[in-house]
């Protein structure tokens, strides 16, 4: 019987990875216009760290992480989420004294739920995301948001939709939180299980639930922005207000909330079309009393994670073609032993000078290595023979124009430079 891979995890073949490897180096491009700096954590960490830094209450930490037992008797998690994790490493490696602040980080890597395998869903999966810690200035929210927009238009996305809330601070939240336990009483037994227990630990989370999504309560629940104090309403219209003067549209959605507690202030989300449906492609907020529940000082903070998955299928709707270059520099066909034997030093130099280059390792007729260098996407074709061989010549064969030249052969790589397209 043969071993298959795992449910809800996936393969990312060769002729996918560049991809992949394109969106990841615009995200680090992004990340360098913007100031952030890429960070990396383990993939795994102590489960406590994701129950306080996640929430007990949560559907993560409840019903989706993947824990075990190592050999010394410790619970660890593979991380399901990475704000928990560089918030952790922000407090341990006391990123809080350093004389730059805010702390802006940004991150690329594998996550872990145990969820139902779907389209744009897998059990593994690649999230991107930033995080910038210590700054109360409600314009680094919306720098946060236009990094966000900013990647997606340079990937070449143009169905989003910016969904914008504000859960006030504390105090407005905590007012929103006493308003909803007593819209939702009265009805609560006529919800899920998981919604009856959210109306004591975590009201909020009831507006998240898919469950229950159609009930009348639901859409005659009391909304945030009818609870945000002076102080907070001040600081949702800065926000809105910077999005507004860099051109950045959005909509107000007084029920997208975050249900952790840590939450506060500007939550938002972008949302593509094409789907079937609206779908969110990316969600983020701002946050206070994680870094302190970790063990650090009272630091805010603001970030965003979206997942590549889901990513790659809003390109594939919108038919977005990316730049990507799947071609070689020079393909080298050699005929006769002497100069197969002459080829490889030919290709090492060349790859020493920065070209990508290849040859034929399979015994093929010239027919054949012409038909490799096709399948390559060879932008030039090198063919030593005999002949060329005894008079320190190459031929060059450029596959776009189909103009053929013979040069030295200690010219090729001169050549090749002059020629390419880049």
């Amino acid at each position: 019987m043969s071993i298959q891979i795992p449910r809800g995890t996936q393969d990312i073949l060769p002729d996918e990875i560049s991809i992949w490897q394109y969106i990841e180096e615009q995200a680090r491009l992004v990340f360098k216009q913007f100031n952030y700096h890429e960070i990396r954590t383990p993939i795994f960490e102590s489960t406590e760290l994701f129950q306080r830094g996640v929430g007990d209450s949560t559907d993560i930490v409840q019903k989706e992480m993947y824990t075990f037992e190592d050999r010394g008797g410790r619970s660890l998690t593979l991380r399901p989420e990475g704000t928990a994790s560089i918030v952790r490493s922000f407090v341990e490696n006391k990123m809080f004294g350093l004389p730059n602040q805010p702390v802006k980080l940004g991150y690329i890597g594998p996550m872990f739920r145990y969820e139902r395998p779907q389209s744009g869903r897998t059990r593994q999966f690649t999230q991107i995301g930033v995080e910038a810690l210590g700054s109360n200035d409600p314009s680094i929210d919306a720098e946060v948001i236009a990094l966000a927009m900013t990647l997606y238009h340079n990937l070449g996305l143009k169905n989003l939709k910016l969904v914008l809330n504000s859960l006030g601070d504390p105090e407005s939240r905590q007012a929103y939180r006493e308003a909803l336990i007593e819209h939702f009483k009265p009805s609560i037994n006529e919800f899920c299980s998981d919604c009856q227990k959210r109306l004591e630990q975590n009201p909020l989370r009831i507006l998240d639930c898919k469950v229950d999504r159609e009930h009348p309560a639901m859409k005659t629940a009391p909304s945030i922005l009818d609870y945000l104090n002076s102080e907070s309403r001040s600081y949702f219209d800065q926000v809105k207000k910077m999005l507004d003067d860099m051109g950045i549209s959005y909509i107000i959605d007084p029920n997208l909330v975050r249900g952790l507690d840590y939450y506060n202030h500007t939550t938002f989300e972008i949302m593509g079309e094409g789907f079937g449906a609206i779908t969110t492609l990316l969600g983020g907020g701002r946050y206070n009393g994680l870094v302190s529940e970790l063990g650090g000082p009272e630091v805010p903070g603001v970030g965003f994670a979206f997942g590549v998955e889901r990513l790659l299928l809003a390109l594939q709707a919108e038919n977005v073609m990316l730049p990507i270059n799947e071609t070689i520099d020079c393909f080298l066909v050699a005929i006769g032993e002497k100069a197969k034997e002459k080829s490889v030093p030919i290709l090492f130099n060349l790859r020493n000078a920065g070209l990508s280059a290849d040859k034929d390792y399979m015994d093929r007729k010239v027919k054949g290595q012409f038909k490799q260098a096709d399948r390559l996407k060879a932008q030039f074709v090198a063919t030593l023979g005999e002949e060329e061989l005894e008079k320190n010549i190459i031929n060059v064969k450029n596959m776009t124009t189909g103009e053929q030249e013979q040069i030295a052969i200690n010219e090729l790589e001169a050549y090749l430079q002059k020629h390419l397209q880049r």
